[in-house]
């Protein structure tokens, strides 16, 4: 794991507090902080993410301890932690990357396991952009046999999104007809 995550955590790091010194200590800390809870029995699914999740976090206490620095001796001259609001998009977070990977994953394990025609029909209309009449010509069945499938897949998909959220992901306006809202 060191070798494989270490000079990309440290140049991530780098480019956060503008200094190599800074930024080797705080990787240090990062991969001491992993490799504890790793002795400690904790399951580590995905090293990387947990690694540059330490790493922000360590950012996040540098600059709150800095800021506390500031506010007591003003004159102490600027702190070479910055806050993460100069951060790189969320989106590109690898934790925020794994969570998106395992919701898909989640989405096209339902889909997968969709009925045949009913797959047939979500795909055509959701990934290859058909019109339910054109499904529904292509496939040799109404276009309100289409839309119910199409129904039924969403109403799938959006009550696993549900489940990983931990609630009701569809918001009412969009969750089918005659998908009954959870309790």
């Amino acid at each position: 794991m060191f070798e494989r995550y270490y000079r990309e955590l440290l140049n991530f790091l780098a480019l956060k507090v503008r200094d190599r010194d800074t930024a080797a200590d705080l990787t240090q800390e990062s991969f001491a902080r992993v490799y504890a809870a790793e002795r400690a029995g904790t399951a580590i699914r995905d090293p990387r993410a947990l690694l540059y999740r330490t790493a922000r976090n360590l950012l996040t206490d540098g600059y709150r301890r800095a800021s506390t620095r500031q506010a007591a001796a003003p004159d102490a001259g600027d702190s070479l932690i910055e806050p993460d609001d100069h951060a790189g998009p969320e989106a590109l977070e690898p934790d925020r990357a794994f969570a998106t990977r395992q919701r898909f994953e989640a989405i096209a394990t339902i889909v997968d396991g969709l009925p045949p025609r009913c797959r047939e029909a979500f795909v055509l209309v959701k990934f290859d952009g058909l019109s339910h009449a054109e499904v529904a010509q292509r496939m040799g069945i109404a276009v309100k046999t289409v839309e119910m499938q199409v129904q039924i897949a969403l109403a799938a998909c959006w009550e696993r999104l549900g489940e990983l959220d931990g609630g009701d992901a569809a918001p009412r306006s969009r969750r089918p007809k005659n998908h009954p809202p959870e309790n």
